[in-house]
């Protein structure tokens, strides 16, 4: 086995002060100066009861917790909100998610902390008699970057470990996996506790370029006792992510019980971080070297035998409708409106030009903000460049060009005025250019403030420029 360091840690509220001057990250001792560019997340572990109050103080000190060891994203497990004592009030409890007071306290929450939060699984009232499972993804300005709802229902009745559960006859499953999240940690995969069981997700989740995989968590201790810490680290094992799963623990009425221990298990499958019984933290660095460095000499993905199981191939260019979710992406310091994007992967994007320095200048992204090429996993990169591939010829046919230029300024020497990885593509012409390696000076300018080169352009001539590149990528795909 590669010897990957291990990054272990359990903090509890308790002994915070303690553990901040004992941890260790690797070798590297945990200080504010030398984990500020570290993709640092911490896993939470709480014991919810139907005090909705109760619960969400605690969840405010496991963030507050999280925030003293520079955590960018903290993972809540699943009914953070609550835990009921029967069906029915499950259902009482239960609350609008877009709009209600205990959403709007998490986003307030996210504020407050600038951290991205995962919230494992929220009780959303669907009408009287029916709840969904869903699992929200905040962004530090309290905004829900991502919902998914629960798609594999806890119906168990095992008898020798005295656990009968029937989620159905109460909730409302999903219909559909979420792409993973683009984040500062990663690209996150969504799902719920019981989903862990079901290997087809995960495998779903890392061929449309998952980085961490989450199962927050409520377990049951019978079953918790005998396969929570198998299944999970056969789950990264297989997948190559890391797996991240937030836990509730202890007794929460008298007729129920959860397992606890929180977890953040490496590509390898080795466990990294770990709550013990109680209420805690635990915290831990995503390696994005050592993902790289286990994909690389172990290329499962590659050797998949998709001729055989063609229901699990990875999917390629998405057609944008003139819909698009989320309203916003992020591309560096800046954001890119959904209405620009023209078209779409699981891994990159295709979008109109805020300045062009010749008609049909556009731009094409991976969906993870990073601003090296050599960030970038394998899976990026040949999705990006495939994406490029597919967008080339529409823009030439688009703006009758005869050649394209394409470029890419990895990094601020280079030119990259914005801190992400993109790919210009421009149509050319003949005589477009009295010296034609003079677009490359233009581009070098236009997007400056005072640049003459080219005009800013408002984002409704940008979504019309990209509904009219939409149409004609639907054209190209008939």
């Amino acid at each position: 086995m590669p010897n990957f360091r291990q990054l272990p840690m359990s903090v509890s509220w308790r002994h915070l002060q303690l553990l901040r001057r004992q941890t260790y990250f690797g070798v590297v001792k945990m200080s504010s100066s030398n984990t500020s560019q570290k993709s640092i997340i911490a896993v939470c572990q709480m014991r919810a009861t139907d005090n909705k109050e109760e619960n969400l103080e605690t969840c405010r000190n496991l963030v507050a917790s999280a925030k003293q060891f520079n955590a960018q994203m903290v993972f809540l497990p699943e009914a953070c909100d609550y835990i009921a004592k029967n069906k029915n009030q499950t259902i009482e409890m239960s609350e609008d998610i877009s709009n209600g007071p205990t959403i709007n306290a998490f986003k307030v929450l996210a504020t407050q902390h600038q951290v991205w939060l995962s919230l494992g699984g929220i009780h959303e009232k669907v009408d009287e008699k029916t709840v969904r499972n869903v699992h929200v993804l905040l962004n530090p300005d309290g905004q829900v970057v991502a919902r998914y709802a629960k798609l594999h229902l806890f119906d168990v009745d095992y008898k020798e470990g005295n656990v009968f559960l029937k989620e159905s006859s109460y909730c409302k499953p999903g219909d559909e996996v979420v792409p993973p999240v683009p984040t500062p940690v990663g690209n996150i995969g969504l799902s719920i506790c019981y989903d862990l069981r079901f290997p087809e997700l995960s495998t779903r989740l890392r061929m449309q370029g998952a980085d961490v995989l989450t199962y927050p968590s409520a377990f049951t201790f019978a079953t918790g006792a005998a396969h929570w810490e198998p299944l999970l680290r056969a789950r990264a094992i297989e997948s190559q992510c890391y797996v991240v799963a937030a836990a509730q623990c202890g007794a929460h009425s008298e007729k129920r019980s959860s397992w606890g221990h929180a977890m953040i298990v490496d590509p390898w499958g080795s466990v990294i971080a770990q709550c013990s019984d109680g209420v805690g933290v635990a915290v831990a660095e995503i390696n994005h070297d050592m993902l790289r460095k286990t994909r690389l000499s172990m290329p499962v993905l590659q050797h998949r035998r998709n001729d055989v199981y063609p229901s699990l191939k990875p999917t390629t260019l998405s057609l944008i409708d003139d819909k698009v979710e989320p309203e916003c992406f992020q591309f560096g310091q800046v954001t890119v409106k959904g209405s620009g994007i023209f078209a779409k992967t699981n891994l990159s994007m295709a979008f109109t030009n805020k300045k062009c320095v010749v008609p049909g200048h556009v731009l094409v992204a991976p969906l993870r903000c990073v601003s090296r090429m050599s960030e970038l996993t394998p899976e990026e990169v040949s999705d990006l460049f495939k994406l490029v591939h597919e967008v080339l010829p529409i823009v030439e046919k688009t703006y009758e060009g005869t050649s394209v230029t394409v470029v890419v300024q990895d990094g601020t020497d280079a030119g990259q005025s914005i801190r992400h990885v993109h790919v210009h593509i421009l149509p050319r012409r003949r005589g477009d250019y009295l010296n034609n390696d003079d677009i490359y000076r233009d581009l070098a300018k236009h997007d400056k403030e005072d640049s003459t080169v080219g005009q800013w352009r408002t984002e409704e001539e940008m979504a019309s420029e990209a509904l009219m590149l939409r149409t004609e990528f639907k054209k190209s795909s008939s």
